[in-house]
């Protein structure tokens, strides 16, 4: 099978070298200029991993997508939709197979990130994403990890699932396409409150988080037309434990080097997320305290002291 791999960060390098490990065909496309896809075209590395000089580079977007029937998209969230704009224009490209290996939010609609893709006039059919705990420096020191892939049409999460399987990700099929993206997106501001813990010596408190924060999310998904069970699956809970004591976790870092009013400049998707999640739940009156304490803590309204207190003076209700 040829893959074209869109981003050439940390994510999308990692899915390159893995798709090329197991003997795929694959192109990675960065934007012209960018200075990851520039890196990489003149040291074949980066942080993470070192390719394969069989994965082809480049920085023409058109080619990529007219190459290959698998597009694999690997950005910032909320670059998605000024890509897929893009490639749109790009002949053929209703008849690709679209991966979307990324977790968030569309900030300014709270929409999922396969929504985008159909509103841009892809076929949902057409759509898959893959996501789950895993962090790459663990992936390429040969430790093992399980991951889901969801899909609109189950034909195509099948059969995905089973080629892409190997001896260090094992993957499962998803059933909820819907309780997988939003799960997946949540994922990442539960750890920005784990590393608030981290940050404040409060990381007993990560247990409670875990339960909690789960449930809170199982109650959007289910609003949102999925399976609430979905948030305690692969998709949420188990990528979110990978997460809370994880020292790669970019979103755990993010909210500690926050918590000790340290400086952190990797890309932390909760940030955005969280706001996200919060514009999406307002749309279906649905409530989570621990995202809005999260939100108020990130954007100054609260401080992190008060953020603990507000969570504790909640009225008693019955845990389920």
């Amino acid at each position: 099978m040829k893959f074209s791999v869109l981003g050439p960060g940390r994510w999308g390098t990692f899915i390159a070298w893995y798709l090329n490990k197991e003997k795929n065909n694959v192109i990675l496309w960065g934007r012209p200029g960018g200075e990851q896809i520039t890196r990489l075209m003149e040291t074949k590395t980066n942080d993470y991993v070192t390719l394969s000089n069989d994965i082809e580079l480049s920085t023409d977007l058109e080619y990529a997508v007219k190459s290959s029937d698998y597009i694999i998209i690997s950005i910032g969230a909320q670059g998605l939709r000024g890509l897929i704009e893009k490639i749109t224009q790009i002949e053929g490209h209703q008849d690709k197979k679209y991966i979307l290996c990324m977790k968030g939010l569309e900030i300014k609609t709270g929409v999922r990130l396969s929504t985008i893709l159909i509103g841009n006039g892809i076929d949902k059919d057409n759509i898959a994403v893959w996501v789950g705990p895993g962090h790459i420096q663990a992936f390429v020191a040969g430790v093992p990890s399980v991951m889901i892939i969801d899909a609109y049409n189950k034909e195509l999460s099948e059969s995905l699932v089973k080629h892409l399987r190997s001896d260090l990700i094992r993957f499962y099929q998803g059933d909820d396409i819907i309780g997988t993206e939003i799960g997946a997106a949540a994922k990442n501001v539960m750890g920005i409150a784990a590393g608030l813990l981290d940050g404040m010596g409060y990381s007993t408190l990560k247990g409670g988080l875990m339960a909690r924060g789960t449930r809170e999310i199982s109650r959007l998904i289910k609003a949102c037309g999925g399976k609430e069970m979905s948030a305690y699956g692969l998709c949420h809970l188990g990528d979110y434990e990978a997460t809370l004591f994880s020292e790669y976790s970019h979103n755990r870092k993010w909210g500690e080097a926050f918590a000790q009013d340290k400086p952190f400049d990797k890309l932390a998707e909760g940030v955005d997320t969280s706001s996200a999640l919060l514009t999406l739940a307002e749309s279906i009156n649905v409530e989570l305290p621990i995202t809005r304490i999260v939100n108020d803590v990130i954007n100054n309204r609260i401080s992190k002291q008060e953020a603990i207190k507000e969570l504790f003076k909640r009225d008693n209700i019955k845990e389920f």
